[in-house]
């Protein structure tokens, strides 16, 4: 029942609404200009999943884990993520990060990066969960191709690895690579010219320059595996390792060159371009022309996989030079040294391989201006494999396999220098090639290509690893891994680097490029000239020089004034839709805070009554407390220290009672017996008993004394009886 329930999302994702709304965005005539190449308009995210929307603008995302859940197959929603700074442009290629905080739009002559929103919420989805989220985004290099109006995008791709801040490297037709930072996206970082020739690229018109006939271009570029600096040729200034990465340079005529790129230091060899690379065993056509893609297969050693227009593939080991023999002397040393500076890794070209059903041929169409420069194999890395990859094309998608990859390793670690033995392993093991889907059945010119709109590859090992396809008319295609190579078992957690959330990069970047765009789609690249007529009398021109001179003014006006200025307005309802769009999510923010507020207000007079009624019943539950607490003390069979003062003292008070007591009863008695004694004699008393005036006095004072203790007994008596409620 897991393996089911596992297996959900398959069956629901092609059905998603998200497909249905991307289809209902696309038009006829974007199809017809736009489909004789792939794109690549998909990625996934841990478990999310993100397609391009062209029409709109707009990224749509949904969540794996409940698609596959069965409660939520059926009332499973989708997020729009919305661009602050819109791409005006056709988006071909989205990049993921190394960071996974940032993805890259990049089309043909533009690029823009955008950040992902933050997570939170009891799912861990993007801002709690909200339907509609605004993402920063922010061009990368808008002057440069606003300037070059002929310069081209050829490749592009994210600095390996995690530095300080995210960097994006980009190949344009001038033979420049440009790195440049997220702080600074005008400003390259870092700046590699990879030209051959001394010509300058920024003077020649839109057609082929004398470099791009001879295939002197670089068409595609691919970084290694991390190098330190001991393993590469350096100036003797650096005096600490420093962690590089070999960059791999392809041009159209197959030819590969190698520089070592790094952010933190420079010097050296860092930044050169050495090169070509030495491509053995020797071959008559050297390997190949019209070269168009390269991938560095991230294994070692270090295999390249180049791939030509024509469905060809080269897999290249990558070997280390060897180190001669140091001489005697110090100007032996000093030679070694300047011969290491210009020795770099060979390549031995390990199996050639040939697409089979590959009939792809962009140059056919000679209307198409961009034929040279457009390349019709893109190769992805298998994430599951190192020694696994796909090749997407406008014939379909093909898988390939290189099962001798172990064999080729223990040879190359056991220290053998036999080449026939190489030689003898690379005809023994051969490659696997898997023609995965098809959207080019016939090879005539009749038979119209539909070439792939995404392709991504599941690497979770909860949900079933699988390729996804996303066809021209945004059908979702889900398609097995090649299964004759066995998939790498995954790492350990702890081997996984820890990735600590970065700060911001694009907040503050984003900024109203409205005018510059508009400005740069009214610039004019052909301009009528006033005519001036140099002789003084006036000639009647024949008609057919009226007719050239009137198509010719009325086709600059159409191109430069006309076009141009329906493009600007498109370009404009299409700003004032996307604002439109903001405006209304907006409002809707605010309504949504408004009403969020005054339940909030509601919410605390609630809170306050019943803080007040807790508050009162808190008093009367510690004062039952106190006088449980006090009824249990008194049970207790011990005393506490003030108790037996109390009871010490109540002992000494009850003594004085029974003493007072006592005293009470004798004055009573006494009393008794005077007024007895003067109820029976009154007349002996008087005839008898004469007192003087002395012995008056005596006897009242007596009297006196006796009436005021009396008194201050009868006093303590009160007090005593209310201390102790007798």
């Amino acid at each position: 029942m897991a393996t089911l329930c596992g297996d959900l999302w398959k069956r629901a994702l092609p059905d998603h609404d998200i497909f249905n709304k991307v289809r209902q965005n696309v038009h006829s005539e974007d199809r017809a200009t736009s489909d004789r190449f792939s794109k690549n308009l998909i990625f996934c995210l841990n478990r999310d999943f993100f397609i391009w929307d062209e029409a709109d603008s707009v990224f749509y995302t949904t969540h794996f884990g409940e698609l596959n859940s069965e409660d939520g197959v059926n009332t499973v929603k989708y997020q729009t993520l919305l661009c602050t700074c819109p791409p005006l442009f056709e988006v071909h290629q989205v990049l993921l990060s190394p960071t996974q905080s940032h993805v890259a739009l990049i089309g043909r002559r533009a690029a823009t990066v955008l950040e992902l929103p933050q997570r939170w919420g009891k799912k861990s989805q993007f801002e709690g969960g909200r339907d509609v989220i605004h993402c920063n985004s922010v061009p990368v290099a808008e002057c440069l191709f606003a300037m070059c109006g002929s310069l081209a995008l050829r490749q592009a791709a994210w600095y390996p690895g995690e530095p300080v801040e995210p960097h994006l490297v980009l190949l344009t037709s001038d033979n420049t690579i440009r790195c440049y930072s997220l702080k600074e996206p005008e400003s390259p970082a870092k700046v590699l010219c990879v030209s051959q020739t001394e010509e300058d690229c920024w003077t020649h018109p839109r057609g082929r320059s004398y470099a791009a006939s001879l295939g002197e271009i670089a068409v595609a570029f691919d970084f290694g595996c991390l190098v330190d600096t001991p393993h590469l040729p350096t100036s003797p200034c650096f005096r600490r390792e420093v962690l590089v990465y070999p960059l791999y340079i392809l041009y159209e005529n197959g030819e590969t060159y190698l520089s070592y790129m790094s952010l933190s230091c420079s010097g050296g060899n860092l930044g050169k371009v050495l090169g070509p690379l030495p491509m053995y065993p020797p071959a008559r056509d050297n390997y190949g022309h019209d070269a168009c893609a390269v991938l560095c297969l991230p294994c070692v050693p270090n295999i390249l996989a180049i791939a030509t227009e024509t469905g060809l593939l080269y897999h290249c080991v990558v070997l280390e030079p060897e180190d001669e023999e140091e001489e005697d002397g110090g100007g032996g040393v000093v030679a070694k040294w300047m011969r290491r500076a210009e020795i770099v890794p060979t390549l031995y070209v390990f199996e050639r391989m040939e697409l089979d059903s590959f009939n792809c041929s962009p140059s056919d169409d000679e209307g198409f201006e961009e034929s040279d420069t457009a390349c019709s194999i893109t190769l992805y890395a298998d994430p599951l494999c190192q020694y696994r990859y796909h090749c997407v094309h406008e014939a379909g998608l093909h898988s390939v396999g290189l099962p001798w990859f172990h064999k080729l390793r223990k040879f190359l670690e056991s220290g053998e220098e036999d080449k026939d033995g190489l030689r003898q392993l690379a005809s023994e093991q051969r490659g696997i090639v898997e023609r995965t889907l098809s959207t080019r059945p016939h090879s005539s010119r009749s038979s119209v290509p539909m070439p792939l709109r995404g392709f991504w590859i599941v690497s979770d090992f909860s949900l079933g690893a699988c390729m996804i396809c996303i066809t021209s008319t945004y059908q979702c295609l889900l398609l097995p891994l090649l299964c004759a190579i066995r998939v790498a078992s995954p790492g350990l957690l702890c081997s996984v680097p820890e990735r600590r959330p970065k700060s911001s990069t694009l907040r503050g970047l984003a900024q109203d490029t409205l005018k510059h765009n508009i400005r740069s789609l009214l610039a004019r690249n052909v301009a009528k000239p006033l005519p001036v007529r140099a002789g003084a009398m006036e000639e009647v021109l024949p008609p057919q020089d009226c007719l050239q001179t009137l198509s010719r003014a009325t086709q600059v006006f159409r191109e430069e004034y006309i076009l141009k200025q329906d493009m600007a307005s498109e370009e404009m309802h299409r700003r004032v839709k996307l604002l439109t769009a903001h405006k209304t999510k907006q409002q809707e923010d605010l309504a949504l805070c408004d009403e969020e507020k005054k339940w909030l207000v509601e919410m605390a007079v609630r809170l306050e009554d019943k803080y007040q009624h807790a508050s009162h019943r808190q008093e009367a539950l510690i004062s039952r407390v106190k006088g449980i607490v006090a009824s249990q003390r008194g049970q207790l069979t011990v005393l506490s220290n003030r108790e037996r003062d109390m009871r010490k003292e109540l002992q000494v008070i009850s003594r004085h009672l029974h003493h007072l007591s006592k005293t009470i009863k004798e004055v009573k008695m006494k009393t008794d017996y005077q007024e007895k004694t003067l109820t029976k004699g009154p007349c002996l008393s008087k005839s008898s008993a004469v007192l003087n005036s002395q012995q008056r006095r005596n006897a009242q004072g007596i009297l006196k004394e006796q009436g005021g203790q009396i008194a201050h007994i009868t006093k303590l008596l009160k007090d005593l009886k209310n201390h102790f409620s007798f």
